[in-house]
C-alpha cells in the first residue's frame, strides 16, 4: 500500500508564479481530501503569516479521512525543542502530523547549519524524541539525502539512525537539488530499505534533470512506500514530483494500491489537476501526460484512421481511466478520417465528396496561415458553408482611421472604424469610435450593424485575444499574422481564428466568425 503526501500547499508554492492565498489554500485542501490524499502538507506555520492564518483557520475544516500536515525543521543549534519557535509553532497548528526537514549530508551541516556532524544528530533526535511526546506523528524530510550518501554514506544513515530513535516512523528520502539518476536512487533506496526493515521509507524527487517520475518509480521498485509531490509538479526551480503523471502510473502501470485512492477515483484526475491550476490562476500545460488536453490528441491521418477502429492503436491507457477525452485535430495533415472525426463531434454529417473538398480547403488555409486545432469553431464554419449552410452575414468592407493628438502629446489616440456587412438583403454601414484601439472600434461597429438583426450578440463577449507573427526577418513588417480569439457566452466558450499579412484584417476576420459561429449553432444541422 503506498501513501501519497500532497505538498502542494508548501513545497508547491514555491515554485516560479504558483501563489496561493489562504482562501486557495482551504480550497485546495478541500479538493484534496475529496480525491482522497491522505496526506495534505499545508505550509510551515513558522515562516510566514498566511501559513499560520491558514493553519488556524483549518482547525474548523474536516477533511474526512485524509490528514493535515504541518512542516518545519529541527531545534537550532544552542536550543531545546520546547524554546524554538519553529518547533513551537508546528505543535500551534494542532495537526496530527508533522514533516521535519533535517539536514543528511555532511557537506550541509558543516557549511549551511555551521554546526558539527554530532550536534546535527542531536538536533534531530531530540526533536523528534520530543514531536512524539506531544502526540505527533513524525515525518523525517532527509534533505540532500542522495547527494549526501554519494559522499558520506555512513553519516546520511546516522541521520536516518538518529530520526528513527526519536520516534519518526517514516524516513522520506529527498533528491533536493534534483540531479540523481534512476539507477542511483534504486540502489540508495534499496539499501535504505534494507538497513531499517520495519520502518515506512519514502521518496521526495525534484524534476530539475526531468526525472523526478523516474526516480519516484525507481523509489517504489526498490521499496519505497511513501511518496510526496504536489499536483501539476508545482515547485521551486524546475519543480517537484508531478502527482497527476505518478499516481496514474502506480496504479495503471505497476497495478498498486494507494491508500485513500482506489482506481475509480482517477476519472477526476484532470478535474483536479484543472481546479488547482485555476485556483493558482495558471493556463494548464496543453501537454501534460494523462491531464493535458493534447495528452490524447491525435493530428495524423494514419493514427486517427488507426485510433477509430481501435484507441488501443495509438493511446497507451483509455482517456476515461483519468478523466480525460480523446481529441481529433485538423490541420494540413489531417487525412479524410480527421476530418469525419471531427464533423462528428460537432454533429454534422457531410458526404464523402463534401469531406474531400472541405480537406483540400483546409490545407490551403493552413498553407496561408490559418491553424484550426485550436479554432474548432472556425472549423466547423468552414464546414458549414460548403455543406450549403447559410450565413446569418457577410462582411462587405471596412476602413480604419487612427487620430494622433498633436497638440495634446498627454492624450492618447483614438481609432475610428467603419464597416459594411449585408444581413439578409440588407446593407449596414456603420461607424463608431473606440479609444482602446482599431480592433475595438471595428468590434462595436460590426456589434451596431448586426445587433439590430441578431439581438443576441450583446450576451457574447471576447475573452481572449492572442496574434502570433507567421514569418520572420524575411518579411519584417509585412509578415503575415494569425490571430486567435476566444468568445464565451454563460457558460460557453469557442475559439475562432484569422490570418492576413493585415493584422486588422485577420482579427476582423475572427472577430466576425466568433458571432457568426455562435448565430449558427442555433440553427438546425443541414441534412442531406
Amino acid at each position: 500500500m503506498i501513501e501519497i503526501l500532497d505538498t502542494t500547499l508548501r513545497d508547491g508554492t514555491q515554485g516560479q508564479a504558483v501563489s496561493l492565498s489562504s482562501d486557495d489554500k482551504i480550497a485546495i485542501a478541500r479538493r484534496l481530501a475529496a480525491f482522497g490524499v491522505p496526506l495534505i502538507e499545508g505550509g510551515w506555520p513558522g515562516s510566514n503569516p498566511k501559513d499560520a492564518e491558514f493553519f488556524a483557520r483549518m482547525k474548523g475544516v474536516d477533511l474526512g479521512a485524509s490528514q493535515l500536515c504541518a512542516f518545519g525543521s529541527t531545534r537550532r543549534k544552542g536550543l531545546r525543542p520546547q524554546d524554538d519557535p519553529s518547533v513551537q509553532a508546528m505543535l500551534e497548528a494542532a495537526t496530527p502530523v508533522v514533516t521535519v526537514v533535517a539536514k543528511s549530508w555532511d557537506f550541509h551541516v558543516t557549511e549551511a547549519l555551521e554546526v558539527s556532524l554530532e550536534e546535527n544528530l542531536r538536533m534531530i533526535e531530540e526533536t523528534y524524541a520530543y514531536l512524539v511526546a506531544q502526540g505527533r506523528r513524525v515525518i523525517h524530510d532527509a534533505e540532500h539525502f542522495f547527494d549526501g550518501f554519494k559522499a558520506n554514506r555512513g553519516y546520511a544513515l546516522a541521520t536516518l539512525e538518529a530520526a528513527v530513535r526519536g520516534g519518526a516512523d517514516t524516513l522520506c528520502l529527498c533528491d533536493t537539488n534534483g540531479g540523481s539518476l534512476p539507477e542511483e536512487v534504486a540502489a540508495i533506496t534499496r539499501a535504505v530499505v534494507e538497513a531499517f526493515p520495519g520502518v515506512r521509507i519514502g521518496i521526495h524527487p525534484h524534476n530539475d534533470g526531468e526525472l523526478a517520475v523516474a526516480n519516484a518509480l525507481a523509489a517504489v521498485r526498490a521499496g519505497a512506500t511513501h511518496v510526496q509531490g504536489t499536483v501539476n509538479g508545482y515547485g521551486e526551480r524546475c519543480g517537484n514530483l508531478n502527482l497527476t503523471s505518478t499516481i496514474p502510473n502506480l496504479i495503471l502501470k505497476y497495478g498498486l494500491e494507494l491508500e485513500g485512492i482506489p482506481r475509480e477515483k482517477l476519472a477526476e484526475l484532470r478535474a483536479l489537476s484543472h481546479y488547482v491550476d485555476e485556483r493558482a490562476n495558471l493556463t494548464p500545460n496543453l501537454r501534460a501526460p494523462y491531464v493535458g488536453d493534447a495528452a490524447f490528441a491525435h493530428k495524423g491521418g494514419i493514427h486517427v484512421s488507426a485510433v477509430l477502429k481501435n484507441p488501443r492503436t495509438y493511446e497507451h491507457v483509455p482517456p476515461e481511466a483519468v478523466g480525460n477525452t480523446r481529441r481529433v485535430l485538423v490541420s494540413d495533415l489531417s487525412g479524410r478520417s480527421n476530418l469525419l472525426a471531427k464533423l462528428a463531434e460537432a454533429g454534422v454529417e457531410v458526404p464523402k465528396e463534401t469531406a474531400g473538398a472541405l480537406l483540400e480547403e483546409v490545407k490551403q488555409l493552413e498553407h496561408a496561415g490559418y491553424s484550426f486545432e485550436g479554432a474548432e469553431a472556425s472549423f466547423y464554419l468552414l464546414a458549414h458553408r460548403l455543406r450549403g449552410g447559410e450565413m446569418p452575414f457577410k462582411l462587405l468592407g471596412f476602413s480604419v482611421f487612427m487620430h494622433a493628438n498633436d497638440d495634446r502629446p498627454d492624450t492618447p489616440t483614438w481609432a475610428e472604424a467603419t464597416v459594411r456587412v449585408k444581413v439578409g438583403e440588407s446593407v449596414q454601414h456603420t461607424a463608431a469610435e473606440s479609444k482602446f484601439g482599431p480592433v475595438s472600434a471595428l468590434d462595436i461597429a460590426f456589434r451596431k450593424a448586426v445587433q439590430p438583426f441578431y439581438p443576441e450578440i450583446a450576451e457574447i463577449e471576447l475573452s481572449d485575444y492572442k496574434m502570433r507573427i507567421l514569418s520572420g526577418q524575411e518579411s519584417g513588417t509585412a509578415s503575415g499574422v494569425r490571430v486567435m480569439i476566444e468568445m464565451a457566452r454563460g457558460g460557453e466558450r469557442w475559439t475562432t481564428v484569422g490570418a492576413s499579412r493585415n493584422s486588422l484584417e485577420a482579427s476582423l476576420k475572427a472577430l466576425t466568425d466568433g458571432y457568426a459561429y455562435a448565430l449558427v449553432k442555433t440553427q438546425p444541422v443541414l441534412a442531406d
